[in-house]
């Protein structure tokens, strides 16, 4: 039984580049304007003194004024054309939802993956005088701020946005809006326990107990998505005067480390029969994914969530600053919030919907938990100091 990796991979930096502008569309238009002009003009008019300063002539009161050219973007149609989703690997819909999309617009889809969510991230920034694509998924609140800070996105007042709940839009110039939400949680092996008697931690400061000795594995913050979000869910948790106090007290309760998510979850995890440690770093939705797969499906999740432990994960959507089709991408966006795409993210890619009209699978109703008081910081914040926080957290538990 195997179930998917619900939510981005790893993320990383790179160097970028700033925008350009296109001098040359300003020297065309104005080439072109001077052309329809010379075409224009009766050959049996005096022609113009080239010496002549153009500002002091006076214009013909029989002349029409020339109206304002209409905003041809707002007007235009995108029917026929194709609209390009630059995202992660693990973006997964179904197929019958993008071809709904294309039944209702006459737009096609064009699904572009660039490998995990920071990577995908920084190949929108690299290229962003030449850009790949029209818009961009799956960036979250974990490098939402460096996607702003480089101006990647456009702002789009979409109309779904009146069924999205408000606590996730993060961006108040509307540039990335957003799409799914989740939480990174440790799971836990039920059964592995209840024949132990041992207790669940409840709380992130019981996992250094000596009874938890040599039972977690989490991931390497620094090429991991759920692991830099664990990390930040510990930072929320103790603070930067006190997280790396309690790495320092996880390594020496034989925590293990591991690159990814299937690493730890598949290898080191017993919750899925690969490994012989009850507690790992994943995902509120792992408990459903884990039902859902599973054939025979059982009544209950052989996997569970420690609450105290979540740390909130929102994925944005922006319209990508150059895009060809804009027009069409507009149009995407609305659909990606809208009801029908957004009953499709439960049992796709195992993350909740933003939009507050979309109806939850069974499974999901019955099996996932979403934390009253998940764990969270500021994107902005993290922007500042994620860097820093990574190469501490490398500095205690790696080396």
């Amino acid at each position: 039984m195997t179930a998917p990796s619900p939510l981005p991979r790893p993320r990383t930096t790179s160097p970028v580049h700033r925008r350009g502008r296109r001098p040359w569309l300003f020297a065309a238009v104005a080439a072109a304007a001077l052309l329809l002009a010379a075409c224009a003009q009766d050959p049996d008019d005096e022609a113009p003194d080239p010496g002549a300063d153009p500002a002091e002539e006076e214009p013909d009161d029989d002349e029409p004024v020339e109206e304002d050219a209409p905003d041809t973007d707002a007007a235009e149609d995108p029917a026929g054309t194709t609209v390009t989703l630059l995202t992660h690997d693990s973006f997964d819909v179904s197929e019958e939802v993008l071809e709904a999309f294309t039944d209702e617009t006459g737009v096609e889809v064009s699904v572009v993956p660039l490998g995990d969510a920071g990577t995908a991230l920084n190949q929108a920034i690299l290229t962003r005088d030449a850009p790949q694509g029209d818009l961009l998924f799956g960036v979250d609140n974990s490098f939402l701020s460096r996607a702003l800070d480089e101006e990647l996105f456009v702002a789009h007042d979409s109309p779904a946005l009146a069924e999205v709940d408000e606590r996730f839009v993060l961006d108040p110039e509307l540039g990335a809006l957003p799409v799914t939400y989740g939480d990174v949680c440790l799971n836990h092996d039920v059964e592995w326990f209840a024949e132990r008697d041992l207790e669940v931690p409840t709380d992130l400061a019981d996992l250094t107990d000596p009874a938890y000795e040599g039972l977690l594995a989490v991931q390497n913050p620094a090429t991991s998505s759920p692991g830099l979000s664990f990390l930040l869910a510990t930072i929320d948790r103790f603070g930067e005067d006190g997280y790396l106090d309690f790495w320092s007290d996880l390594v020496d309760n034989d925590v293990v480390v591991t690159d990814g998510w299937s690493e730890a979850y598949y290898d080191e995890f017993s919750g899925t029969g690969g490994g012989d440690r009850p507690l790992v770093v994943s995902y509120a939705s792992s408990p459903p994914a884990e039902v859902f797969f599973a054939d025979p499906q059982p009544d209950e999740a052989p996997t569970g969530v420690i609450e105290a432990s979540c740390f909130r994960q929102v994925e944005f959507v922006g319209i990508l600053e150059g895009a060809e089709n804009p027009a069409g991408a507009r149009l995407l966006v609305d659909f990606m919030l809208g009801q029908r795409f957004q009953e499709d993210l439960p049992l796709t890619m195992f993350v909740f919907p933003v939009n507050t009209e979309a109806a939850l699978p069974e499974v999901f109703e019955e099996h996932a938990v979403v934390p009253d008081e998940p764990l969270e910081i500021d994107p902005a914040a993290i922007g500042e100091n994620r860097e820093a926080w990574i190469e501490a957290w490398t500095s205690t538990v790696l080396r």
